[in-house]
């Protein structure tokens, strides 16, 4: 597959790609893209559209100003998944860098709102 340079497009989308795995890790990072979205930081955007190739995700990921990958812990899903289908140039952070840990940590608007500020704070670097 021949994917263009996600960052090329400089008036394009800027897309965020969340964890949203069985793990309260993962749950807080799906929260916090969607908080994100509601605050106009960026669009989430679907993860299984780009594992499955589906052509209307891939085109508006190629186009986009800017991708945000947050994962929930170390297994570091999206950062893999995204180089797969040929996008290599995203931003990406774990919920469990944050100081959370997988299994054992409270989803509670504190620590979603940790997760918000890290991705607020890498969608304007």
């Amino acid at each position: 597959m021949n994917q263009k340079n996600t960052n090329e497009c400089v008036g394009g989308p800027k897309l965020i790609f969340a964890c949203s795995g069985a793990a309260d890790v993962g749950e807080i990072s799906d929260r916090a893209a969607r908080n994100m979205t509601r605050d106009g930081e960026g669009k989430m955007f679907c993860l299984a559209g780009i594992a499955g190739g589906i052509p209307g995700i891939m085109k508006k990921t190629e186009a986009a100003s800017k991708i945000l990958a947050i994962d929930g812990c170390e297994l570091d899903c999206i950062k893999n998944c995204l180089p797969q289908a040929g996008f290599k140039q995203f931003d990406h952070f774990r919920v469990t860098d944050l100081g959370l840990k997988k299994g054992n940590t409270t989803v509670n608007n504190e620590n979603i709102a940790k997760a918000v500020a890290k991705g607020k704070e890498m969608m304007v670097s």
